[in-house]
C-alpha cells in the first residue's frame, strides 16, 4: 500500500514538472548554437563581475529634519597661523546673545615662523600641498565628499604635523590652535590686533599700542570645523592661504553651519558641516571702506539637521539582480538565436527554390511553357 501511494506521488509531481526533459537523440546541436552560447557565457561572466562590484560598493543616504537641540554647546575647533607676533594679536567669540567667549579658554598661542620650509619634501609642507590639492578637486567634483565621509576612521589624523623650526632669528608668526565651546547661536569668530578685553558695552581690543606697519594678516588655515573632531573629514576651509597686499586689509568668512549626524560602518558621530563664502578689502576710511583689520569669521546655525548613513546592497537583493541577468541573457540569446535561424532558413529556402527551377516547353507558335507536362500511365511505356 505503501508503494502505492509513493508511485502516485511520483507520477503526480512528474506532471507537475515545469522544465520537462529532452532526450539527447532529439537534441541537435550547430556551429551557430555554439557561437551564440559562448557570446552568452562571456556576457554573463563579465556582467556578473560588475554586479559583484556594485554589490561590494557603498553610498551615502542623506536625510533631513528640523534640529531641536538649542540648548547644547557648540565646539570650535581652530587651527589658523598669523604672520604677526603672538603679542600682537588676540582671538575671541562674540554671539548675538552678546556672550564673549575669550581665547584663554581653550586656545594656544604658539610663536612660528610663517613660511613653510624651503625644502619641499618635508612632511608639514606635503600634506599642506595635498590638502589644497583636494580641496581644488572637491570644488570641482562634489561627489568626492562622500569618499572623505567614508574614509573617516577615528585612528587616522589630518592634523599638521609639529613643525621644528631651527632657525636662531626670533619668530614672526603665531599659530593659534585649540577649541572653544560656544552657544548654538549666531557668532563671530575674529582674530584682530591687540588683545581682547571685556567691556560692558561688548568688548575691545588694545591695539592702539601696535603701529600699522607691523599689521599683517595674511594667514593660514590649517584646520577649521565645528563639532566633534573627527580625523578623515576635511573641511571647506583646510588648506586656505591669503596673502595680505596692505597693512590695513579685512579678511572675512560667512559660515552657514549644518548639524550632521554620520553614521558609517567606520564611524558614528554627530558633527557639523558648513558652507563658507570668502570676501577680502583693504581698509581706507578717505575712499569709504570702513572696518578694522583682522580675520573675521561670521557663523550661523542652520535650523535644519542632516543625517548621513552609508548603505550597502542586501544579499538577498544581490542574488535577486544576478538572477535576472543569468535568466534575461539567456532568454534573449534564445529568442535572437531562432530569430537568426528562421531569418537563414526563409532566405535559404528561396534560394533553393530558384536554382530548381522547372525549364521551358516551346510550342508550335513559338510561346513557351514553363509547366511540366503531365505523366499519364501510356508515356510512361
Amino acid at each position: 500500500m505503501r508503494r502505492l501511494n509513493r508511485k502516485k506521488t511520483l507520477n503526480l509531481m512528474k506532471e507537475l514538472d515545469a522544465f520537462p526533459k529532452v532526450p539527447e537523440s532529439y537534441v541537435e546541436t550547430s556551429a551557430s548554437g555554439g557561437t551564440v552560447s559562448l557570446i552568452a557565457f562571456t556576457t554573463i561572466a563579465f556582467l556578473t563581475i560588475m554586479e559583484f562590484m556594485v554589490y561590494r560598493d557603498t553610498w551615502m543616504k542623506y536625510e533631513y529634519e528640523v534640529d531641536k537641540d538649542f540648548t547644547s554647546k557648540l565646539r570650535i575647533n581652530i587651527d589658523i597661523t598669523v604672520a604677526m607676533k603672538c603679542q600682537y594679536v588676540g582671538a575671541d567669540v562674540l554671539d548675538l546673545a552678546e556672550t564673549m567667549v575669550a581665547s584663554a579658554d581653550g586656545l594656544i598661542y604658539e610663536p612660528l615662523f610663517f613660511g613653510l620650509p624651503l625644502h619641499a619634501f618635508t612632511l608639514v609642507c606635503v600634506i599642506f600641498r595635498m590638502l589644497q590639492l583636494i580641496q581644488s578637486r572637491l570644488q570641482e567634483e562634489h561627489s568626492l565628499q562622500d569618499v572623505i565621509f567614508k574614509s573617516a576612521f577615528k585612528s587616522a589624523s589630518t592634523a599638521l604635523p609639529p613643525r621644528e623650526d631651527n632657525s636662531l632669528q626670533s619668530p614672526d608668526a603665531c599659530r593659534i590652535h585649540g577649541h572653544l565651546y560656544v552657544n548654538k547661536v549666531a557668532g563671530n569668530f575674529h582674530i584682530t590686533v591687540g588683545k581682547a578685553i571685556p567691556h560692558p558695552r561688548g568688548h575691545a581690543h588694545l591695539a592702539a599700542l601696535v603701529s600699522h606697519e607691523s599689521y599683517n594678516f595674511s594667514h593660514r588655515i590649517d584646520h577649521l570645523s565645528f563639532g566633534e573632531l573627527i580625523p578623515g573629514i576635511i573641511n571647506p576651509l583646510d588648506g586656505t592661504e591669503k596673502i595680505a597686499s596692505d597693512h590695513n586689509q579685512m579678511f572675512q568668512y560667512f559660515i552657514t553651519v549644518v548639524p550632521t549626524k554620520l553614521h558609517t560602518y567606520k564611524i558614528s558621530a554627530e558633527t557639523h558641516q558648513f558652507s563658507v563664502t570668502e570676501r577680502e578689502r583693504v581698509i581706507n576710511h578717505a575712499a569709504g571702506s570702513h572696518g578694522v583689520s583682522g580675520i573675521f569669521m561670521k557663523y550661523d546655525i542652520s535650523s535644519l539637521m542632516v543625517t548621513v548613513t552609508e548603505e550597502h546592497m542586501p544579499f538577498w537583493q544581490f542574488l535577486v539582480r544576478l538572477c535576472g541577468i543569468i535568466g534575461g541573457i539567456f532568454s534573449t540569446t534564445g529568442i535572437l538565436h531562432g530569430f537568426g535561424r528562421f531569418v537563414a532558413e526563409v532566405i535559404f529556402c528561396r534560394f533553393r527554390l530558384g536554382s530548381y527551377r522547372s525549364p521551358s516547353v516551346p510550342f508550335p507558335d513559338g510561346h513557351t511553357s514553363n509547366h511540366l507536362p503531365l505523366m499519364t500511365e501510356n508515356s510512361t511505356h
